[in-house]
């Protein structure tokens, strides 16, 4: 059980410890400011106004003005993939919460949701209150003209603040509803454009809090908040309190009941506060800017690094269909460089002028050859129309073996590298890479380096297991397989791979077609894994060694890798668990 609680640890213990961080933090900023704003000497009267509407409509920005900071960080690409792979960050637990990265943004736009729906209920409570309780004492203070001004409060002095607030809702919630996943799926296309309009919601944001209408008084020291201002009771006939009748006997009118009390604003700590003035208030300067100037003008500009960077197309060398639908895209671009496990970003003029779309590399540049490739299954309008752009017939992906297309392509521009989860599979020992489908692609570019050299790699044994629903879907990488496999069994390291193809979906027993797939066919197997017993394989013959869990895949395999690398074992292996999702 201890050794499940450590497990838990090392696969969740710092992912756990930044959200208590960050909750915290969100925690005491609400706090703070609503206290501040309940209690705070400089907001006594415009309090007295909205009263609690106030108080958590700040609190609640205050949280908003955190969270639009952070959840632009994550999305910062090139910053983490800095980070991750130039050792900047040396300890691999904090490299691995880099890879939550986008956990975190969703995490962070959920919470920008929420407060934003109690921003708005504050508000407009506090609208409300500023035409019901208008304060004919300090006019200033008013955002309302009159008494009952509700009609036209919102189309007056609420103009810019309320006009500019409805139109980040409705932003907001366009993002987040095309956020879902069933949306993500059924049309990506609707997700990409509704999300980039967070550059809209930013400028917004930023005319949002340039309204003033709330405001606080600055001279508390000449009118400390309910004061006695003598020269105003006498002006309007008030009672005086028996207690400033010796101090100001010129002032008072008549008597003050002497069965009530002496209010609390005329008397603290047994001294009485005398105003030499009438209260002055002044609009808040806009705190907003300090917290989104930073995270947007960092974003920016990566964006325009990132847009010079990728802003030659790159040279096709060949495209190849494979089979159920894949096609494999091999280009060159100069000054190209990648590490195994990272992702670019292809963007298709002809295509679509804006959209672009994430690929895992299946092929890195080396020292030897420039060229690098991806995999990509055509599943959506993009895919199918880059297809058809790339290949003479469109059906020609039916075909059994790839077949090579010598024509012009089209203009493709290549943004990246990117880091991902897979680039530790090889800063570990022991390393179980886990695949469903087209999840095969981060670990192509594993392979594909193994096969380079991988004695200059801590990685020391690699089991790899693939699970397809058909046949021809192995044929994607049967070459590379059985080149990985032939070479370490000439270099005399046969056990530095294990192997295991499982076939989900099948009428009867099948093999890859080709008599040079022999190797691979022994180790086909028909059905799912059997993941506990295949983790307890794993652990029996490591024993007391720390395996890297890598997996790519259907959430279903996921949830299950992810269990039973927090559980516990009786050998004293340590699981730590990586994902890459498709969506």
């Amino acid at each position: 059980m201890a050794l499940s609680w450590r497990s838990w640890l090392a696969n969740e213990g710092s992912k756990h410890l930044f959200l208590l961080f960050w909750l915290s933090l969100n925690v005491w900023l609400f706090g703070k400011t609503f206290l501040l704003y309940n209690q705070g000497l400089q907001y006594y009267y415009l309090h007295q106004m909205l009263g609690l509407g106030l108080c958590v409509s700040r609190a609640s920005a205050s949280v908003l003005n955190l969270n639009c900071c952070l959840v632009l960080l994550p999305m910062c690409r090139v910053l983490l993939a800095f980070l991750r792979g130039s050792q900047k960050v040396a300890s691999k637990k904090t490299r691995r919460l880099l890879d939550k990265s986008k956990t975190f943004h969703v995490t962070c736009g959920v919470t920008i949701c929420i407060f934003s729906v109690l921003h708005v209920a504050a508000h407009l409570v506090n609208a409300l209150n500023f035409s019901e309780n208008y304060n004919e004492e300090f006019v200033t203070l008013n955002a309302a003209n009159y008494r009952g001004e509700v009609s036209q409060l919102y189309l007056t002095s609420l103009l810019v603040p309320g006009l500019t607030g409805v139109i980040m809702v409705l932003v907001l919630f366009l993002m987040c509803t095309a956020s879902t996943y069933a949306i993500r799926v059924s049309n990506y296309d609707i997700f990409w454009y509704t999300h980039n309009l967070f550059f809209v919601f930013y400028m917004l944001l930023i005319l949002h809090v340039s309204g003033g209408v709330l405001k606080y008084q600055t001279n508390l020291e000449e009118h400390p908040p309910g004061c006695f201002n003598p020269n105003k009771t006498l002006r309007q006939n008030l009672t005086v309190p028996k207690a400033f009748e010796e101090l100001f006997p010129d002032y008072t009118t008549e008597p003050f009941p002497e069965d009530l009390a002496v209010p609390e604003p005329f008397v603290q700590n047994s001294f009485m506060r005398v105003c030499s003035e009438e209260p002055k208030f002044q609009s808040h300067f806009p705190e907003t800017w300090f917290w989104i100037s930073g995270p947007l003008c960092l974003y920016c500009v990566e964006r325009l690094y990132r847009y010079i960077r990728s802003n030659k197309p790159v040279t096709i060398t060949s495209v190849i269909s494979h089979p159920s639908n894949v096609l494999e895209v091999r280009m060159m671009k100069d000054d190209f460089e990648a590490r195994p496990g990272q992702y670019v970003i292809l963007h298709c003029p002809r295509v679509s002028a804006l959209e672009s779309h994430p690929f895992t590399l299946t092929m890195c540049p080396t020292d030897t050859k420039a060229t690098f490739g991806v995999h990509l299954k055509v599943v959506g309008d993009w895919t199918e129309r880059f297809r058809d752009l790339l290949l003479l017939h469109s059906n020609q992906d039916t075909e059994i073996l790839p077949i090579f297309q010598q024509r012009r392509y089209p203009k493709l521009y290549v943004d990246g590298p990117f880091g991902s989860p897979f680039e530790e599979s090889l800063n570990y020992e022991v390393s179980l890479c886990v695949a469903g489908g087209i999840g095969v692609t981060p670990f192509a570019s594993i392979l594909n380096t193994l096969i380079d050299g991988w004695k200059c790699y801590k990685l020391r044994r690699l089991y790899f297991i693939w699970v397809c629903r058909d046949i021809e879907s192995f044929r994607w990488f049967a070459d590379l397989l059985c080149m990985l496999h032939n070479k370490l069994w000439q270099e005399n390291r046969p056990d530095y791979i294990n192997i295991q193809l499982y076939l989900s979906q099948t009428d009867g027993i099948q093999k890859i077609i080709g008599e040079k797939y022999q190797a691979l066919n022994s180790r086909l197997l028909i059905g799912r894994p059997r993941w506990k017993l295949l983790f307890d394989d794993v652990a029996k013959c490591n024993r007391r060694k720390t395996i890297g869990v890598f997996c790519c895949g259907p959430n279903k395999i996921s949830k299950i890798l992810h269990k039973l690398s927090n559980s516990s074992n009786s050998y004293g292996t340590r699981f730590e668990y990586n994902k890459e999702s498709f969506s």
